[in-house]
């Protein structure tokens, strides 16, 4: 029965993280984007958040964020969510789930503490902006 279940893999869809001036914050901040940057539109979009990990020694984690994109055009970026200093010294997991027309994926991409930084960053496809990617 369960090898009658395939698990397609995902591929050209991946997230990247790109500092921005904020206005607001009147600082740059960092801001997570869904990158399509396959040949198909993903349909109903859900992006669920988290940053869990140790600080001082003690267990932190935040609460859960969710987002839903009805469609995300092929070859195209969508802004997640604005990722907050503090948020940067712990793990920061996403978990993505779309539809391909009726073929379900899904993938958790995890930024690693401190792994959002300045000097890990490359230029991020579509975006041509410097930013750190997750595949």
């Amino acid at each position: 029965m369960k090898s009658d279940i395939t698990i397609p893999k995902v591929e050209n869809v991946f997230l990247a993280a790109v500092q921005e001036w904020s206005d607001d914050f009147m600082e740059k901040v960092w801001y997570v984007h869904l990158v399509n940057d396959s040949d198909y539109d993903l349909d109903s979009v859900m992006v669920v958040s988290k940053a869990f990990g140790t600080l001082d020694g003690e267990m932190k984690k935040t609460s859960l964020l969710r987002h839903a994109f009805v469609k995300v055009p092929a070859v195209s970026v969508v802004k997640i969510e604005m990722v907050e200093k503090n948020v940067l010294q712990l793990n920061n997991e996403f978990m993505v789930t779309y539809f391909i027309g009726n073929t379900l994926y899904d993938k958790k991409f995890t930024f690693r503490k401190n792994m959002i930084n300045e000097h890990a960053t490359e230029e991020v496809p579509i975006l041509f902006l410097n930013g750190v990617i997750v595949r």
